[in-house]
């Protein structure tokens, strides 16, 4: 990834800080370390992502779909820039991001784990001849299928039955649980602002790694999920991409 120091912008032009997402609990500001050279300091951020997808096919199929990852994983998360890395790893090129003029391009290597009793880890990973330059992701997500009965899920959402009346009796919930640090290696300046303006450009690098990441790619597996089968996804359960 690439990290660029550009010419400082005053802190009261800063961006307002996006609006929280369901299911994205508040950052954390975890410290500030000074670097030996005393030029930068790393500044942690971290915090955790609970969402649910919605898969209208029993648990059985929708796992053999998760396996097969290389069919599916480079189209959901177009238009990013994917590379393939090893058996199960990618190469997701974000961003850019700044804020208080400075810069990042973040490069993240994710590694798509088999499953183990049902379980399907995340993890990140090293990108091949690649030195992240003042940012650094550890990104940890763990995938769970819990099959359902449609109507029970249908009457949770207040649903009426005559939506699901096409759809299979039972269905696969995917939770998701992500548990996401960001490091950012700051010009000392920055460091002379208020903390809230610090923690506002964690907020926001995080959130975007979130969005971009997490959320896109939720919705688009689901849509190419259920094309792969010939099941309609209702409308009634359908999330906006972020």
């Amino acid at each position: 990834m690439q990290s660029n120091f550009i010419e400082h912008q005053p802190a009261d032009s800063a961006e307002a800080i996006l609006h929280p997402m369901t299911g994205f609990i508040e950052p954390t500001y975890l410290n500030s370390e000074e670097t030996t050279q005393g030029q930068t300091e790393t500044t942690q951020f971290q915090s955790q992502f609970i969402d649910c997808m919605e898969m209208f096919a029993e648990r059985a199929t929708v796992a053999e779909y998760m396996d097969s990852h290389h069919g599916w994983f480079r189209r959901c998360a177009h238009p990013l820039k994917v590379e393939t890395l090893g058996q199960n790893g990618y190469a997701l090129i974000l961003g850019p991001y700044g804020s208080f003029g400075y810069q990042v391009e973040p490069r993240v290597g994710l590694d798509l784990l088999p499953q183990d009793q049902g379980v399907y880890r995340i993890r990140t990973i090293p990108v091949p001849d690649y030195v992240p330059q003042g940012y650094e992701v550890d990104f940890q997500a763990a995938l769970q299928l819990i099959e359902v009965p449609t109507e029970q899920v249908a009457e949770m959402a207040k649903i009426k039955r005559s939506a699901i009346a096409n759809l299979p009796p039972v269905m696969t919930q995917v939770e998701w649980q992500l548990d996401l640090v960001v490091s950012l290696q700051f010009p000392k300046f920055i460091h002379t602002l208020p903390k809230n303006m610090i923690q506002s450009t964690g907020d926001r690098l995080l959130y975007q790694v979130v969005k971009q990441i997490s959320r896109r790619l939720t919705y688009k597996v689901q849509e190419d999920f259920h094309n792969e089968i010939g099941v309609p996804f209702p409308k009634h359960f359908k999330r906006k991409s972020a």
